[in-house]
């Protein structure tokens, strides 16, 4: 499992979504899953998925390997699929039973929720694997610099998004080290009923709790060592600057916007 988890790592490269300014990268992102919600027949979402591989295609990076990051998720998506297929009604009835019904609708509706947390796994994926931590949180800052008028702390929130990216793989690895530990014990996972496999899980938790706070102690020290103090003016070292690159994304999404909009009324 922690091999098949991606979303939070970054892998070095030099392809065209890699040289990409981070900026561009968080604001393309964000503006590809506000509108994939404009997606309402299979023409749009054909669409959106071949722009998704064609991203995927750009980074360099095997579409095998996102096909496995999706995996560890795959339950969680099927489970949302499933309610939107038995609580969506409308055209021909399949199966009824009480509250519960599947139809025609509602297939149609689970297929194109289940394309929709893909897609948005598969782009989320995309900007962390082409994108350092740092430069992360430095395009974070810069786009809620707007908001310092309110008194906001846009640095600190900018390195706890950015730290809390970074540490999704190393809780994995911690919560696999953890789980280790406990089969040599003796104790067995994905066994029993409901309530057996709930106890089971509670000797994970608690040393994976007490070990994130231990990171997160040992980090604020390290921080404060090296004299970090967020609400402070600072100076950069590194300067996100915008190039040509940029700009034809920026076309690209306009151009798909508008044959999003095509298709949807057609």
């Amino acid at each position: 499992m922690i091999d098949k988890l991606i979303f939070g790592r970054f892998m070095p490269g030099e392809s065209l979504i890699h040289h990409l300014d981070a900026r561009t990268k968080l604001i393309a992102g964000f503006y590809f899953i506000g509108i994939l919600f404009l997606a309402n027949n299979w023409q749009t979402y054909a669409l959106l998925t071949l722009f998704t591989f064609a991203v995927i295609a750009f980074t360099g990076i095997s579409y095998r390997f996102f096909i496995k990051g999706v995996k560890p998720l795959i339950w969680l998506i099927l489970f949302t699929v499933v309610l939107q297929m038995l609580f969506t009604s409308g055209g021909t009835i399949f199966f009824s039973w009480g509250p519960f019904a599947i139809s025609s609708f509602g297939l149609i509706n689970g297929i194109y929720v289940f394309i929709r947390f893909v897609l948005i796994i598969f782009i989320s994926t995309v900007i962390t694997l082409t994108t350092t931590p740092m430069d992360l949180t430095d395009a974070i800052a810069y786009i809620l610099r707007p908001f310092k008028v309110l008194k906001m702390p846009v640095q600190d929130i900018a390195l706890m998004i950015s730290v809390a990216l970074r540490f999704i793989p190393t809780l994995m690895e911690e919560t696999d080290k953890i789980m280790k530990a406990q089969r040599a014990r003796g104790v067995e996972f994905g066994e029993g009923n409901l309530f057996e496999q709930m106890k089971v899980v509670v000797p994970i938790f608690i040393p994976l709790f007490v070990s994130s706070f231990n990171r997160a102690e040992d980090l604020a020290d390290a921080m404060e060592a090296r004299g970090y103090q967020g609400d402070k003016k600072r100076t950069r070292f590194r300067i996100l600057q915008w190039h040509w690159c940029d700009l034809v994304a920026g076309f690209v999404l306009v151009a798909l916007t508008v044959g999003l909009v095509t298709l949807r009324i057609s």
